[in-house]
């Protein structure tokens, strides 16, 4: 009887104890699936925020598209004739502008008068006289003892071969008319050679009378009346005297006494 008592007590014993792992057991489980439970609604939740800031972002770039849109469709709806307003102010806005800058003062280039032209044997012949190109246009119409017209003819190409090459103008035509006369002489008036320019013993030709003039005038700047120039000797009739026509006494005076010709 004793034993049948022990074995019964070892029975539930046995039984108790598997009832508490099967107890045990389920908890673990249950408690696992919630953890599962917990991170599928984390994850849930961190997905559903995720499309949430797409969708936002999907709005804002399409009420963007949409702006635009409306703005173009806009400028395209603007009537022909306010366009042509539009077009019409913007004209004459850059006229008013343009306007406005052409009344800026701009330098302007202070000349002599004619009787105010001054000369001498030791005047720097690089300098200019100092009058306006209408001014040197009369001072040539006027010129008497111009019989053939020569420089009344070229006055122009004178005057602005003078200010090219630095010359003065005074002179260049004192020059020309102690080299070729008043009248030009017959073998330099066909040669287009007013100052002599030589070479093998002849008269250089030339094809019109703008050439050969600016040939005289680049042969003085170049190489009598600019430092360093291969026939340089000074800016004054003298310094030029040497080397231009080194065996004469008079061609200072000759060639000054035209000068003073030119502004009687």
């Amino acid at each position: 009887m004793e034993n049948n008592s022990n074995s019964a007590l070892k029975i539930n014993q046995v039984i108790a104890v598997l009832t508490i792992l099967v107890i045990l057991s389920t908890s673990v489980q249950l408690f696992n699936m919630r953890g599962i439970e917990t991170q599928i609604a984390k994850i849930n939740i961190q997905e559903e925020i995720e499309e949430n800031i797409k969708v936002a972002k999907s709005y804002e770039r399409t009420e963007k598209v949409t702006s635009n849109i409306e703005e173009n469709k806009n400028e395209e709806l603007l009537p022909s004739s306010e366009l042509n307003r539009l077009q019409k102010v913007t004209s004459r806005s850059e006229v008013n502008r343009t306007e406005k800058e052409s009344k800026i003062p701009q330098a302007v280039k202070k000349y002599k008068k004619i009787e105010e032209i001054t000369i001498s044997t030791n005047m720097d012949l690089s300098v200019r006289c100092g009058i306006s190109k209408e001014d040197f246009n009369k001072l040539m119409a006027n010129l008497k003892v111009d019989k053939s017209g020569f420089f009344e003819r070229n006055s122009n190409t004178i005057y602005e071969l003078c200010e090219k090459y630095e010359i003065n103008e005074i002179f260049f035509c004192g020059l020309i008319a102690a080299e070729s006369g008043w009248n030009i002489a017959s073998s330099h008036r066909k040669a287009n050679n007013y100052i002599s320019m030589m070479s093998k013993g002849k008269l250089i030709r030339y094809s019109s009378e703008a050439e050969g003039l600016e040939a005289a005038a680049k042969l003085l700047h170049n190489r009598y009346l600019t430092k360093g120039g291969s026939c340089y000797s000074g800016k004054t009739l003298s310094g030029v005297q040497k080397r231009f026509c080194p065996n004469s006494n008079t061609w200072v005076g000759l060639v000054f006494g035209c000068m003073k010709q030119v502004i009687k």
